[in-house]
């Protein structure tokens, strides 16, 4: 049994938390889609992007902005996806510089085998330990926080040049 934190101990005891969950959680969901068959969990997010993305795809960029990967690693996972047919790289008719990431027929099959099992984990190793009071706790607070970074109120203070 843990004592009652401090009040200034509460933030870190919250962060900590988040990571220990999310990282049991999330390595039980990449067991089960691995047991299943399926794509591996980082493709799984990738082609969760792609199908809810207006055609044609996603720009690379704002692909490795949607998931949470690098913008290295997103480039370096949608070679293998591509070598697997599951998306293909087109480049901008416009802007030779624009690369998109496009779903293709097979990448859409494989969403849809994974989605299933996905969403299973989901319950499973996350909601079915929670009330109904606290998803929504939690959900409020860390959409708080992904707005306060999508709104730039996060964003590091700048000194003043000389």
């Amino acid at each position: 049994m843990r004592l009652p934190l401090r009040t200034d101990d509460l933030g870190i005891e919250a962060w900590r938390s988040v990571l220990l969950a999310s990282n049991a959680a999330l390595r039980a969901i990449e067991a089960e889609l691995d047991r299943a068959g399926t794509v591996p969990l980082t493709w799984y997010d990738v082609l969760l992007e792609l199908q809810a993305a207006e055609a044609p795809g996603l720009r690379m960029r704002d692909l490795a902005d949607r998931v949470v990967l690098s913008r290295t690693r997103v480039s370096r996972l949608v070679d293998e996806m591509a070598a697997d047919g599951l998306v293909r790289k087109e480049t901008d008719g416009n802007d030779r510089r624009v690369v998109w990431a496009v779903l293709t027929d097979a990448g859409r099959t494989a969403f849809r085998r994974a989605v299933p099992v996905y969403l299973g984990g989901i319950e499973k190793h996350f909601a079915a330990h929670l009330t109904d009071e606290e998803k929504q706790i939690i959900a409020t607070g860390l959409l708080k926080v992904a707005h306060a970074h999508r709104t730039g109120a996060c964003e590091p203070a700048r000194e003043d040049a000389p």
